[in-house]
């Protein structure tokens, strides 16, 4: 190959990463300022809710307020996370109106305790700021779908302070046993900029500290893989209940209205009964009791349930920081009963029930490594691996695509199971 056909592709090469690299740091610098605004404001509501239990009574209104706005900017059947999905994997598109209305939803449910997380907001909230921006600049159509990308990975990283997770995790989580590479630079670029903004806005980033880390030997790794098989037992469980929870309240309230008004009043009724307000909200306590090592035998079965209410109704958030919880919690339990680490069995199940429910296995293990540090990297290697394989091809996101088998090499191109 002459000198002028090796200048070529390096001449193209270069013009990607000058061009990705502006157009990254433009969708992270913007993402950024909107995850730390977004994370801040998810802050405030909470420490209110937490300190005037009154506002749970709000509910109600909130779930109305909810749904009116959606009507009024012609978002009803708005399918969220998984609209961002199909923009990149098809030529759907992520609406403008996204971004603000899940904005100020999450807020709205988080400010009357309704459980759910912030990752959906972030994948939302992004991918509607990198769709915007992909249009506002001219990009074509495969370009703007790099942008949607950027965006998803700049608004997870401010909200989590993972960078190097939210980087992989928006290129991982369209199509399983695919990643979008041309996004690496943008996305990487997009996600360190806008957490380290994030963190100029005084918005923490998530760390965990393991309490007891036992040495890894055949004891340890035959109870991971057995932890790892329970995990991918209940990843399935709580896909399932989110999922039929959502088209059991459709079929028995066809009214969006009435729907979010009984599920307002169950969960009302719920948490009073419960006699705790720890299922609410993101329950961020609940997983620093779990990584402590005490938390109750049936709490990562009621926060499952209580989200179900919430998300199956129209509340608005996420389900991946109540998936943690819900890890979190079942690892504590089985490890305290085992006699194995609570803390480290809860901090195994957080990264098990991830990527039970993203099927992200290499996200997975690079967000454990950041959340709790790299001494666990080989408890966390084989949790992973075990539930990955065994929970099959459930998911939280219906879009998401299986392009290969999980137990085969061979192309099967198939949806999630609902």
């Amino acid at each position: 190959m002459g000198f002028y056909e090796m200048r070529k592709p390096f001449e193209q090469n270069v013009h990607y990463f000058l061009k990705w690299t502006a157009i990254s740091f433009t969708i992270g610098g913007l993402g950024g300022v909107a995850g730390g605004c977004f994370a801040k404001s998810v802050a405030w509501v909470t420490s209110f809710r937490q300190s005037h239990d009154w506002t749970l009574y709000l509910m109600p209104f909130a779930g109305l307020l909810i749904v009116w706005l959606y009507h009024v900017f012609h978002e009803d059947k708005n399918r969220g996370t998984n609209m961002v999905i199909d923009s990149i994997s098809s030529d759907a598109e992520v609406t403008l109106a996204t971004g603000p209305l899940i904005f100020i939803s999450t807020v709205l449910t988080h400010f009357v305790g309704g459980s759910s997380g912030r990752e959906g907001a972030a994948l939302q909230l992004g991918g509607s700021l990198g769709n915007l921006i992909g249009k506002t600049i001219g990009l074509d159509e495969k370009d703007k779908k790099i942008a949607i990308m950027c965006g998803m990975s700049a608004v997870f990283g401010a909200l989590f302070g993972t960078p190097v997770a939210a980087g992989i995790f928006s290129m991982e989580v369209v199509s399983i046993g695919v990643m979008y590479y041309a996004a690496l630079v943008p996305c990487v670029f997009a996600a360190f900029l806008g957490a380290n903004i994030s963190r100029l806005m005084g918005v923490p980033a998530e760390h965990y500290q393991i309490l007891d880390m036992p040495e890894l030997g055949m004891v340890e790794a035959c109870y991971m893989v057995l932890l790892g098989m329970m995990c991918a037992l209940v990843s399935i469980g709580f896909c399932m209940l989110l999922h039929r929870a959502e088209k059991l309240y459709r079929k028995m309230f066809e009214n969006p209205y009435i729907r979010i008004l009984v599920a307002s009043g169950i969960f009302i009724a719920m948490t009073l009964l419960s006699g705790t307000r720890e299922y609410n909200g993101g329950s961020m306590q609940l997983i620093e009791h779990a990584m402590e090592g005490h938390v109750r035998y049936e709490a990562f079965l009621l926060k499952a349930i209580f989200t179900a209410v919430a998300l199956g109704a129209g509340f608005r958030g996420g389900e991946i920081v109540p998936t943690l919880c819900v890890g979190a919690t079942f690892g504590c339990t089985v490890g305290t009963i085992m006699g194995i680490s609570p803390s480290l069995s809860a901090a195994c199940g957080m990264a098990a029930l991830f990527v039970g429910v993203t099927n992200c296995p290499i996200s997975t293990l690079v967000i454990a490594l950041e959340l709790f540090g790299g001494e666990g990297l080989h408890y966390f290697a084989i949790i992973i691996a075990v539930t990955f394989t065994l929970s099959g091809y459930y998911g939280l996101y219906s879009s998401q695509k299986f392009v290969y088998s999980k137990t085969r090499t061979e192309f099967i191109n198939r949806k999630s199971n609902k």
